[in-house]
């Protein structure tokens, strides 16, 4: 389970915003004439790339997260806890 989410999203936002770039500059000017002129799959294109971009990077600079209960304070007292209720044996060492 070493997936991160974040790479499958930044491949999302980063396939798509490549696929809006390219219509930006495919697409005639003529058809931004109701956006004002200004050229949106350009710009969001733009954005998307930028974002996907960025959980990439988080993605692949992450590490994993999940530690064992051992070494985390929050396992050990959960582990404390289930020992003082009796739903745990005692841990041998």
């Amino acid at each position: 389970m070493g997936l991160d989410i974040r790479i499958p999203i930044g491949l999302m936002f980063a396939a798509i915003g490549i696929v809006l770039v390219l219509a930006g500059f495919v697409i005639d000017e003529a058809a931004y004439q109701r956006s004002l002129g200004l050229n949106v799959n350009l710009i969001w294109g733009s954005v998307l790339v930028a974002f996907g971009v960025v959980m990439l990077l988080l993605g692949f600079r992450g590490g994993p997260t999940v530690r064992p209960t051992e070494e985390s304070i929050e396992g050990k007292k959960i582990e404390e806890l289930e020992r003082l209720r009796g739903l745990e044996a005692e841990a041998e060492d």
